[in-house]
């Protein structure tokens, strides 16, 4: 990983890279900001920096000598990964990160940017919660106790330091509080309130903000080669996060579907055709429970968003071409009398269908309910 393939973050990687020239590197760095800018993708290029030996005049290692080669490759003998896991059903013990070395590196060569996600659902275990475990901290100790291999420093990348349960967290302080001359920490985390105080308090702290949408857009146009209008609209909605507009790039095909027919929701509703809402829940219902919830989530969003674009202020609206289309004719309809309610009524229709109520009763109510909420 290189500065370069990062989009934007200029000032950041300046200050990375004048850390590691002039040898001012602390020994525990915090890179803390939004989901998805690239945080993980920086410790990488750091990393991979403090190790190349042939650092090149524009601030970039070299990805031609050894250090470079094995780094691209994750198996830099001197760089360690620490990330949250999930303890299997076959395991016996709480795993560590090492029990998932091959999954971890497919997930870097698959998302880069870290959708933390698609890593929890890389692990083959549905509905489970990715922790650091306390043995992380005791093979970490281990490692740590060992010579670096060639190399004046070893870096420890750890991802996600708050999902550390306190008792890994403690462990982590001591070594923290008492560090290795050669060892370099690089922590990334989307939310440091929820770090241990007593951790957080001894990192020097980076802040990366939010991508801009012009830097987000260009990133897309020229990785995904997404046209330039549809690029600016997927930016604006993903709101600087790259994972946020990559997830929008896999699932274009379904908020196009989920666009069709919250429209037809509205235009039959207005008309009030009974007969042919009925048809449309019937429709809904034959998607399955876990697609039902999401389009009326996708409804939601669609509602807020057309009261907010009743003030005028183009800014703080983020519909994409299609979804602004139709709501400037149909955004009059939502309304301070209104809004609350079928925000509401979407909400229990979620609850109704979570529970096994039967769709197809559950969507001609929601319906009928909007037909009469659309006329307030």
């Amino acid at each position: 990983m290189k500065f370069k393939d990062i989009p934007g973050h200029d000032e950041v990687k300046r200050l990375l890279r004048s850390m590691v020239d002039n040898r001012k590197i602390p020994h525990a760095l915090l890179l803390e900001g939004p989901q998805g800018v690239g945080k993980l993708a920086m410790a990488r290029a750091m990393a991979q920096y403090i190790h190349c030996t042939d650092r090149q005049s524009d601030g970039e290692p070299c990805g031609r000598c050894p250090s470079c080669i094995q780094h691209q490759a994750f198996n830099h003998i001197d760089t360690h990964y620490v990330y949250p896991v999930v303890k299997l059903d076959r395991m016996t013990t709480a795993p560590v990160s090492a029990d998932f070395a091959t999954e971890w590196h497919e997930f870097l060569e698959i998302s880069p940017f870290a959708d933390y996600d698609r890593w929890v659902g890389s692990m083959d275990k549905k509905n489970a919660r990715a922790v650091i475990y306390v043995t992380e901290s005791a093979a970490l100790l281990h490692v740590l106790n060992l010579t670096t291999h060639g190399s004046e420093y070893r870096v420890v990348i750890l991802w996600l330091p708050e999902k550390m349960n306190e008792e890994s967290a403690n462990k982590l302080l001591k070594i923290i509080e008492e560090p290795f001359e050669d060892t370099i920490f690089i922590m990334t985390s989307d939310n440091p309130a929820e770090i241990l105080p007593t951790v957080y308090s001894r990192l020097q702290r980076v802040s990366m903000k939010r991508l801009p949408d012009n830097v987000l857009a260009t990133f897309l146009e020229q990785h995904y080669g997404v046209s330039a209008d549809d690029a600016a609209s997927i930016a604006r909605l993903a709101r600087g996060s790259v994972t946020e507009a990559e997830r929008m790039l896999d699932t274009r095909d379904e908020r196009h579907e989920f666009l069709d027919m919250f429209m037809q929701l509205m235009r039959l509703a207005y008309q009030r055709k009974v007969r042919e809402l009925r048809e449309w829940g019937n429709t809904l219902a034959g998607w399955g429970r876990e697609r039902e919830l999401k389009f009326y989530e996708y409804c939601q969003r669609m509602i807020r968003e057309n009261f907010v674009s009743n003030f005028g202020v183009g800014e703080l609206v983020y519909l994409n071409r299609e979804e602004a289309a139709f709501s400037v004719n149909f955004a009059r309809f939502i309304n301070e009398r209104n809004v609350e309610r079928i925000i509401s009524v979407m909400d229990n229709a979620m609850i109704d269908i979570a529970g096994n109520a039967n769709g197809k009763i559950v969507n001609l109510d929601t319906a009928i309910k909007i037909i009469l909420l659309l006329k307030q």
